[in-house]
C-alpha cells in the first residue's frame, strides 16, 4: 500500500511537472487566497497589539478624567474668557474615593516653548506632580525625575519627552540646559532640564473628544504644578488667527490609579457621578481597560470579516482547480482507459487525481504562505517610505497554519468530483477516445 501511494505520488508530480505553467496558473487562486488571509489577519493582529501596548503603557488600573473644550459654535466660546473643565472641587471629590493609590492632576498650560530664539509650537508644557511618571509608566532615558520636594518649592525643573528633547536639543545633551515657557502676556517661567524620558510611541488621536490620548506624550514637557499655579494661574492666553484666545481651566486632566484592577470600572462610575456626569459636557471619564476590551473585540471582528473575505479567494482558487482538473480528465481519457485495461481499479484512478489536486493546492498554499508573510513583514516598511503610518502588522501563527491546512482541504474537496468522474469512465470507451 505504501509503495502504491509513493508510486501514485511520483506519477502525480511527473504529470504536474510536464505542465508547469498550467500547474502554476491553476494554483494561482490558492496562492492569492492564502497570502490574502495572512496579510489581512496580520494587519488586524498588528492593530490589536498596538492598541494593547498603548493601553498597557497607560496602565490597566488607571482612570482618566479629562476636560473637554466646548465646540467652536457653542455659547461659551463667544464669552470673553472661556471657562470649562475640571476644577479644584472635582479634584477634592475624586481624592475622597477610597481604594485609590494615586490621584494626579495635570494642566496643559499652552505656554509657548522657546529656546535660543527658536519657538516650538508642537511641544506641550504640562504642569503636574511627580507621581505622573509612576502612574502612566514613563521611564527615564537619562537624568532624574523631579521630586515632591522640588515640586513643593516650585523649583524651575522639568523632564522632557523623547520627541521634545530631539526637537529642542538635536546636537546637545539636554541635561542641564535651560529654556523659557510662556510670554509677557500669559506669564513666563525658566525651566532647567533634569531628565529625558524614553520614547513611548503614544500619539494623540485625530478626534480628541472621542479618542483616549489628547496629546503626543513624547512631545510633553513635565514641570511642577505649583510653579505653574504661581507663574500662570488658571488663565491661558494664546494668539489665534490674529486675536487673543483666553481660557480659564484649572486642570486639563486628572489621572487616578485604583489598587485593584477589578475596581476600575466601578470607580470610573463613581467618579462620573461625583463630577456630575452625564449632565456636564466639558468633562469625560475613560479607563484604558475599557478601551483595551473594545480594541480586542474590534480586532477579532476585523479578523473574522477580512479573513472571510480573503477565504473567498481560496474557494475561487478551488473552483479553478476543479475546472482545470475536469479539462485534464478529458485530455487524459485514453491514458485512463489504458490504466483500467491493465488492471487499475476505480479507487486507483480516483487516488491518482486526488493526489495531483492535493499537490497543486498544497504547493500553492506553501507559496502563498511565503508570499503572504513577506507582504505582512514588508508592508509597514514600504508604507514608511511614503510617510504612511498606522498599519502595524503581526503575523498570527494560526492564520499561517490554518490557511495552509485549508488549502489542502480545498484541493481534496474540489478535486474529488474530477477524480470520481475519471474513475467512472467506461474503459472501452476511454480506449477508443482520440
Amino acid at each position: 500500500m505504501i509503495y502504491f501511494l509513493i508510486e501514485n505520488f511520483r506519477l502525480g508530480l511527473k504529470n504536474l511537472y510536464l505542465h508547469r505553467l498550467r500547474t502554476l496558473l491553476t494554483a494561482l487562486g490558492i496562492i492569492i487566497g492564502v497570502a490574502a488571509v495572512i496579510v489581512m489577519v496580520a494587519i488586524g493582529e498588528g492593530t490589536k497589539r498596538e492598541a494593547i501596548r498603548q493601553m498597557q503603557q497607560l496602565g490597566v488600573k488607571n482612570i482618566l478624567i479629562r476636560s473637554i473644550r466646548p465646540p467652536e459654535g457653542s455659547e461659551g466660546t463667544r464669552a470673553r474668557v472661556l471657562e470649562y473643565g475640571l476644577t479644584e472641587r472635582d479634584l477634592t471629590r475624586i481624592r475622597s474615593v477610597p481604594g485609590i493609590d494615586y490621584v494626579v492632576p495635570l494642566r496643559d498650560t499652552k505656554a509657548l516653548v522657546s529656546y535660543m530664539g527658536r519657538t516650538f509650537p508642537s511641544l506641550n508644557a504640562v504642569a503636574t506632580t511627580s507621581d505622573i511618571f509612576e502612574v502612566i509608566n514613563l521611564r527615564l532615558a537619562e537624568g532624574t525625575f523631579f521630586t515632591p520636594e522640588q515640586s513643593e518649592h516650585s523649583e524651575g525643573v522639568c523632564v522632557l519627552g523623547a520627541e521634545a528633547a530631539r526637537l529642542m536639543f538635536p546636537t546637545e545633551n539636554p541635561i542641564g540646559q535651560s529654556f523659557q515657557i510662556g510670554n509677557s502676556i500669559s506669564g513666563r517661567a525658566m525651566l532647567t532640564v533634569i531628565g529625558v524620558l524614553q520614547p513611548t510611541g503614544l500619539r494623540a488621536t485625530s478626534d480628541n473628544k472621542g479618542g483616549f490620548i489628547a496629546r503626543d506624550i513624547d512631545s510633553d514637557i513635565y514641570f511642577p504644578i505649583q510653579l505653574s499655579q504661581m507663574q500662570f494661574g488658571n488663565l491661558s492666553v494664546r494668539m489665534r488667527s490674529g486675536s487673543f484666545e483666553r481660557e480659564n481651566i484649572e486642570y486639563s486632566e486628572i489621572w487616578a490609579q485604583v489598587r485593584d484592577v477589578n475596581n476600575v470600572e466601578p470607580a470610573a462610575g463613581i467618579f462620573a457621578n461625583l463630577i456630575g456626569l452625564p449632565g456636564r459636557e466639558d468633562v469625560q471619564v475613560k479607563a484604558p481597560i475599557e478601551l483595551l476590551r473594545a480594541a480586542e473585540q474590534q480586532a477579532r471582528m476585523f479578523n473574522y470579516i477580512m479573513g472571510s473575505i480573503a477565504g473567498f479567494s481560496l474557494v475561487v482558487g478551488g473552483i479553478g482547480i476543479m475546472n482545470i482538473m475536469l479539462a485534464t480528465v478529458t485530455e487524459r481519457t485514453r491514458e485512463i482507459g489504458i490504466r483500467r485495461a491493465l488492471g487499475a481499479k476505480r479507487r486507483h484512478i480516483t487516488l491518482q487525481f486526488l493526489i495531483e489536486t492535493t499537490v497543486i493546492s498544497l504547493t500553492g498554499g506553501l507559496i502563498g504562505v511565503g508570499f503572504g508573510m513577506t507582504l505582512a513583514w514588508g508592508l509597514p516598511v514600504v508604507l514608511a517610505e511614503f510617510n504612511i503610518s498606522g498599519f502595524p502588522t503581526a503575523i498570527a501563527p494560526w492564520s499561517v497554519i490554518g490557511s495552509f491546512m485549508v488549502s489542502g482541504l480545498i484541493g481534496i474537496f474540489f478535486g474529488l468530483y474530477p477524480a470520481i468522474t475519471a474513475a467512472r469512465m467506461n474503459p472501452i470507451e476511454a480506449l477508443r477516445h482520440e
